[in-house]
């Protein structure tokens, strides 16, 4: 989120994020901005305050963790899971009541609508706010991926709404078509992808280019944990198609196991700089080389596509100028 408003010329002062590795990454990109690595439930307002020096923010924007409302942790029904998470939305309202900003913005999976927290929240601020919200997908954004994300924008000064969508296409291709193969890149985050036993590595090889997946090999190559009936995730093993929109990148995007993230040639899983940039980070947006994969590719699956939130940004921006006078 942060990268995405900082291409949009807002200046993030304070940011917080409860992932000491995460929050360390998060320093490395955005020196500048204070960062409470701690438990948001935990932050004193006050002093929240202090480090604006009495300043009206121009907008507080947040991605509040609500995992028991993703549709892989619901199976795909409406019922939400119990995760103490789920609450963390009150902690943004508590934000907003508290700092009074001029605009709001707020991302999550598109499950927290379905929630009473979500429409609790949207009444509460809708009494100070303009409140627009809608589930929307960021490839009809220039994002070169398929993921649907619920958006909520408000403005206390004057009605608003999301911005529009683009309806630039990207495709995977346009966006990692011309990177080197990683053995002779000197990018370490793009030498960073999994390693498989031989078994693996031959099922990989054998799996059609620009698209294929393990049910394109038949029985022989099935694995036990993927033969049962009510298995129905299809994509595992599969390849990236060039000319078409990656799968969402998620949490498990270094691990083929998890989905379609094999590159479409290379028998190879994607790397963390290519999962990066399906997510639309810039090419040189640093991550520590030094931590596990699995850390690195839960921070890039988990991230807001920096582009969309980039236009979602803008259109902010733009009703900033035109009512702040």
């Amino acid at each position: 989120m942060s990268e995405g408003l900082r291409q949009a010329h807002f200046n993030t002062k304070l940011a917080f994020e409860i992932d000491p590795t995460a929050s360390a990454t998060y320093k490395l990109n955005h020196p500048k901005t204070y960062v409470y690595t701690q438990d948001i439930r935990t932050i004193d307002l006050a002093d929240v305050r202090r480090k604006l020096h009495g300043r009206t923010l121009h907008l507080l924007a947040g991605c509040p963790p609500c995992q028991g409302f993703s549709s892989i942790r619901r199976l795909n029904r409406n019922k939400p899971v119990e995760d103490e998470r789920n609450s963390l939305i009150n902690e943004y309202v508590r934000f907003v009541d508290e700092l009074q900003p001029y605009t709001i913005m707020l991302e999550n999976v598109p499950g927290l609508a379905l929630s009473t927290e979500f429409q609790k929240a949207i009444e509460h601020l809708s009494e100070r706010y303009n409140i627009d919200y809608d589930i929307i997908n960021v490839r009809d954004y220039g994002v070169p991926q398929s993921r649907k994300r619920l958006v909520m924008v408000g403005s206390r000064l004057a009605p608003i709404r999301i911005a529009s969508p683009t309806k630039i296409k990207r495709t995977v291709r346009d966006i990692i078509g011309n990177l080197p193969n990683p053995e002779d890149s000197n990018d370490a985050v793009h030498k960073i992808f999994p390693h498989h036993i031989a078994r693996i590595q031959q099922l990989i090889s054998h799996v059609p280019h620009n698209g294929g997946s393990l049910r394109d090999l038949g029985d022989e190559w099935q694995l036990a944990c993927h033969r049962a009936s009510n298995v129905g995730f299809n994509d595992v093993y599969g390849r990236l198609r060039w000319d078409d929109y990656s799968t969402t990148i998620t949490g498990g995007c270094l691990n083929p196991s998890k989905g379609r993230f094999l590159h479409p040639e290379q028998n190879r899983c994607i790397s963390a700089r290519e999962a990066s940039m399906l997510q639309t980070f810039p090419e040189d947006y640093i991550f520590p080389a030094d931590v596990a994969k699995t850390r690195i590719a839960l921070m890039i699956g988990n991230a807001l596509p920096p582009l969309f939130c980039r236009i979602q940004a803008e259109n902010i921006w733009e009703h900033l100028r035109e009512h702040i006078h």
